[in-house]
Order: structure tokens, then sequence, then C-alpha cells
């Protein structure tokens, strides 16, 4: 009788577990089902000029196929020289992915910086960059203690899809949040005007965009 009872018990999990894997996919494996199709509609609307096209198709990949994805536990190095995954950080992340092509307006880094100190207790700060050692070594500068600066490497990285995805279909910058269990909760691109040569409009406009940022996380940390 109670082997019987054991064996229904395990039985009637089974549909739970099976739920459970199905609501919790890979990103690598959920984008890499529907990226050649996004790329094909969203390179038409860039050589078309359709802006919101694009944008729309970008809205709809993270909507409907990204968010709530498991991010894949990749490796990548400290300026250290050290190599560390996106799965030892503990705290609900805000990911940066960057690279040192890119420049940043007047007031990106500082406002950083500051969400940074104010809200590191709840929140990992990281930003993944692309690129030369050398250039990125300047930009770690400009970024204070509470962020962590990670590069990739790619000629460790040529196998792994989820970074090839997030560097040649999601692009730069672009910001990730995550959840604790590093499940994605939103993709969001970082839409600020890269020419804005004001400091305070654009400090006061990058501290609002991350701000709304660490809230999302903060909420799901709530709950």
């Amino acid at each position: 009788m109670g082997k019987l009872l054991l064996t229904l018990l395990l039985l009637a999990s089974l549909p739970l577990l099976s739920q459970k894997s199905e609501a919790d996919p890979l990103f690598s494996k959920a984008i890499g089902e529907n990226i050649r199709k996004y790329r094909v509609e969203s390179r038409r609307a860039y050589r078309s000029r359709d802006e919101e096209r694009a944008q729309f198709l970008f809205d709809s990949l993270v909507n409907n196929v990204v968010n709530g994805t498991l991010l894949d536990n990749f490796s990548v190095r400290k300026f250290s020289g050290r190599k560390t995954s996106l799965h030892k950080f503990k705290k609900p992340i805000y990911l940066i992915t960057y690279a040192s092509w890119c420049v940043p307006n007047a007031g990106e880094i500082p406002a950083f910086n500051d969400i940074a100190e104010k809200n590191f207790n709840e929140v990992d700060f990281v930003v993944l960059f692309w690129g030369s050692k050398r250039k990125i070594r300047k930009f770690k500068r400009k970024y204070n203690k509470r962020v962590h600066i990670l590069y990739v490497d790619e000629k460790e990285n040529r196998n792994d899809f989820a970074i090839r995805i997030m560097k040649h279909s999601v692009g730069f910058p672009t910001s990730f949040f995550i959840s604790r269990k590093k499940n994605i909760l939103d993709v969001r691109r970082n839409h600020l005007d890269k020419y804005d040569k004001k400091y305070a409009s654009s400090y006061k406009a990058n501290y609002e965009s991350y701000m709304s940022g660490v809230s999302l996380l903060k909420t799901e940390l709530r709950n």
C-alpha cells in the first residue's frame, strides 16, 4: 500500500515538473527558435528607415519570447583576469551590455554610479563589455566600486550562443533586468540621445531611466 501511494504521488507530480520546465526555458533556446525571423524583419525595417516598426519588432521579441526565460550561466572575465559567471551574483541583476566603441552621453555614467551607490545592497549592478580591453579600461575608471565591470573575450566565448545573441541581435547598449533566480524580467534598449552635451538634462534623463529599472527589480525582490 505504501509503495502504491508513493508511486501515485510521483506520477501526480510529473505534470507539475513538466510545467515548471516549460515555464522556464533557457534564454538561448527560446531566442534561438525565433531569432532568424526577427533578424530578417528588423533588417528590412532598418533598411527602410522605419524605426517605429523596428522598435515594435524588438518589443514583440522581448515580451513574447525573452521575458520569463532563464539566463544562461555563461562565464566571462573580470579585469583581474579571473573568470566569473552571471549566476554567481545572488541579488537581482541590473545588467547593461556595452561596447568599447559606444559613446556615452554626458550624464550617463554619473547617473548609473549614483543609482548603484544608493541601491547596491539590494541590486547587483553589472556592465558587460565587448571590445578592446585597453579601451574598456578607460571606461572602467569612470565607474565607481559599486558597479561590476566584466568583459567578453570573444576567443573564449565564440561557442556561447547567448553571448553572440546579446551582441549581434539585441545590440548595444541594452539593459537586462534579471531576477534572483536568473529569470529575465525585461530587456530595454538604452534610447537616450548620445549627442546630448548638456550635463544636467542628460543626467536627469538617465537617472530616471535607470531608476525605472531598479524599481522593477525591487518589486520582484519584494514579491
